[in-house]
């Protein structure tokens, strides 16, 4: 029976000394909101990748979806560094995404420094998926899976794709994640009941 208590991860294996790599990836499936460069920027500030200093140049790509059905996830981490994903929905406002993940960290000469973070499970709104992709080892091929969708009317929702990075120094714009979201249009199925966990769009 799984646990409905936070579940703490940590990457081992690492470098006894902080060895700072720099980790990207690209948000392929759904559209990113924001059109990504080659490395998948922008993608530092929480809680969607862009900032005053880094504003980013719209994608206008809206992704429909059926509520109650799953949606395809795909993300390719083009600069590996070790760590997991986590996904999560705003059905009004960004302002209601989650603060990037609680995160254990040891001290350094140069900073903080993180060891690990907490997972939520089971995953409760606004989370659609964590923990997903654990991996302490660079992947050759993107990483996929299916996400959930809530059965829920929504004409601009945000689906944000975070990840969440081990052995990592303070990202001062996020914490020790990267951020990636996409503009999701969800039409409820009539034949299924809305999903009340929600909040109803305003």
């Amino acid at each position: 029976m799984r646990s409905s208590l936070p579940v703490v991860i940590s990457l081992i294996g690492m470098a006894i000394l902080p060895q700072q790599a720099p980790a990207h990836f690209v948000l392929e499936t759904p559209a990113s909101w924001m059109t990504q460069n080659r490395l998948g920027d922008p993608q530092k500030p929480a809680p969607c990748g862009v900032a005053s200093a880094t504003p980013g140049t719209p994608s206008n790509i809206v992704t429909k979806v059926m509520g109650g059905q799953k949606l395809h996830l795909k993300v390719n981490e083009v600069i590996y560094h070790p760590g997991h994903y986590r996904v999560a929905l705003a059905v009004n406002d960004q302002s209601e995404l989650p603060p990037d993940p609680q995160t254990t960290t040891r001290e350094t000469a140069r900073g903080p420094w993180s060891v690990s973070a907490v997972i939520q499970d089971p995953v409760r709104p606004p989370l659609l998926a964590d923990g997903l992709f654990p991996h302490t080892t660079a992947s050759k091929v993107p990483f996929e899976a299916d996400i959930d969708i809530p059965n829920i009317n929504c004409d601009k929702c945000t689906m944000q794709v975070i990840q969440w990075m081990a052995d990592h120094a303070l990202n001062p714009q996020g914490d020790f994640s990267y951020h990636h979201c996409a503009i999701l249009e969800i039409t409820a199925d009539p034949a299924k009941p809305i999903d009340t966990r929600w909040p109803r769009q305003r």
